[in-house]
């Protein structure tokens, strides 16, 4: 591992305004009287491509330092990039599926700055000609929907990892990285709450899985944002000065740190102070932003065309082709899941979340015939599994057609509910097909109708009494006899026979 001997002095700057005793929990909403926030969004997203962007070697995260490296990636002199087709293809995608211009032609930039990570001392990007660009988010609150504009959406490559904390007196660098290819989604300054901002990245992460392009994981780095967070008195138009806010590893922390950063600036405002430019790193420990650097502080990138890449061109046909490609996305998806299998809006909402979740909704469903008991226990007992065990559905371990089967079971009255959780709960663990555990369980119901007569009979001969009263009009004691009937049974009585043969029996 490469040892680069290099102060790093971001976070010395004691942040005097913020209080460390303030409680983020009771700031749920932004409704200030007298100001409001104005928040756009910077949104980084790592693609799934084999290899790098601009280098044929492989782009996997948690492999050993170093290793996913090669001269161009290092910086050597006389090393020359190719673009990865797939880089472009997935930047259209996300465009288009993001409602976005595609510009025929784009060209690459150099965004020239030192850091160890960076080798080359720039970054391949783009600057004044993005690939997509004008588009449009629409988001769902719970009292409101919104739709938030995009500025654009451009490829470059990332940099290297400093990693600051392994070694007492080095910064240790890790080029694996170096070169992974981006995009960077950068939103119109439309957002006015932390919790739009959350919907949106919600939205974002959605549609970036939906299109296979990125996994969006925050916690891996393989989604990453940055917010430019003002706030100006309500009516005015003109913009208060932005900070812009870093090293937010989570949805819930950049939702927590606009929501602090606002009621910051809020507060200085109030007590005469002024809101100065700078950017500031969220602190997950104490809750609240700090200093990284202000503003004669930040970096003039420095931007050049670059002279070894050619311009990106989009032709009429390749926009066909990949607009053919892309999958119907979660908004679709639910309006069909309503539609087609007649379910809540609720229900359609949490079951196309993940592209993944519903795909196996719906295999459960083409394989078991009935979309009401599929979606029953896949929003049930599935979700309880995945929630529990913080997994998601690629790694649980009963397939679509042993869920399927042990569903028809249930709904061919050959199990009843609590067995069919039963019956679940063991499939987790077991490779047996529903009904092998069923009967080895004895769980199956036994729907032989001289079998649930022979035990009714002898019900009713039994409490006479019972039997008087509800013939006088206590038809609440049809319970009794039927859970007589299946305690007789000792639970293997179909109940729904069991409460047919009751009632022909008393009433017949």
């Amino acid at each position: 591992m490469t040892l680069i001997y290099y102060l790093c002095d971001y976070f010395n700057i004691f942040n005097a305004l913020t209080k460390p005793d303030f409680d983020i929990r009771l700031m749920s909403t932004i409704a200030h009287e007298k100001y409001e926030a104005v928040i756009g969004l910077e949104v980084h997203a790592q693609l799934l491509t084999k290899s790098k962007a601009f280098a044929s070697v492989a782009a996997q995260y948690g492999e050993a330092p170093n290793t996913q490296v090669t001269p161009l990636c290092l910086g050597h002199p006389g090393t020359l990039p190719v673009v990865n087709e797939n880089l472009v293809r997935y930047i259209i995608k996300m465009g288009l599926a993001t409602n976005c211009s595609v510009a025929p032609v784009s060209i690459f930039a150099r965004k020239n700055y030192f850091y160890p990570d960076l080798p080359k001392g720039y970054q391949i990007s783009q600057f004044d000609t993005p690939i997509c660009f004008d588009g449009f988010i629409d988001i769902e609150l719970e009292d409101y929907n919104k739709r938030i504009g995009l500025t654009r959406i451009h490829m470059e490559e990332d940099a290297g990892k400093s990693i600051h904390d392994q070694d007492p007196y080095n910064t240790l660098v890790d080029l694996n990285r170096a070169g992974t290819p981006l995009i960077e989604i950068v939103s119109e300054p439309d957002i006015r709450t932390p919790q739009e901002a959350y919907a949106y990245l919600t939205k974002i992460k959605q549609i970036v899985q939906y299109l296979e392009i990125c996994d969006g994981n925050m916690e891996e780095g393989s989604l990453r944002c940055d917010a430019n967070v003002s706030v100006r008195p309500r009516g005015r138009e003109k913009f208060g000065t932005r900070t812009e806010l870093k090293n937010m590893n989570s949805f819930r922390n950049v939702e927590r740190a606009i929501e602090f950063e606002i009621f910051r600036q809020i507060e200085l405002i109030e007590e005469g102070g002024e809101v100065v430019q700078q950017t500031r790193l969220w602190d997950t420990s104490k809750n609240q932003t700090r200093v990284m650097r202000s503003k004669e502080e930040a970096h003039d990138y420095r931007y050049f065309p670059e002279p070894d890449l050619p311009p990106i061109i989009v032709t009429d046909e390749l926009l066909s082709k990949i607009r053919e490609e892309l999958p119907e996305l979660a908004d679709v998806r639910q309006k069909r899941f309503v539609e087609e299998y007649k379910m809540s809006e609720v229900d359609a909402i949490t079951l196309t979340e993940d592209r993944y979740l519903a795909d196996y909704f719906e295999e459960v469903t083409g394989y078991a015939g009935n979309a009401k008991s599929a979606s029953n226990i896949v929003l049930s007992e599935v979700l309880r599994i995945l929630n529990e065990k913080s997994i998601d559905i690629s790694e649980f371990s009963v397939s679509a057609k042993r869920l399927a089967e042990l569903v028809q079971l249930k709904d061919d009255d050959k199990i009843n509910s609590s067995a069919m959780q039963e019956v679940f709960n063991t499939m987790l663990n077991n490779e047996k097909s529903a009904e092998e555990l069923a009967k080895e369980m004895n769980l199956i119901q036994v729907s032989d109708s001289g079998f649930i007569e022979s035990i009714v009979d002898e019900i009713i001969k039994n409490n006479p009494d019972e039997v008087q009263r509800y013939k006088e009009g206590k038809k609440q004691l049809m319970g009794f006899f039927v859970g007589q009937a299946m305690k007789a049974s000792k639970g293997q009585a179909n109940p729904k026979l069991v409460t047919e043969m009751v009632r022909k029996k008393l009433e017949g």
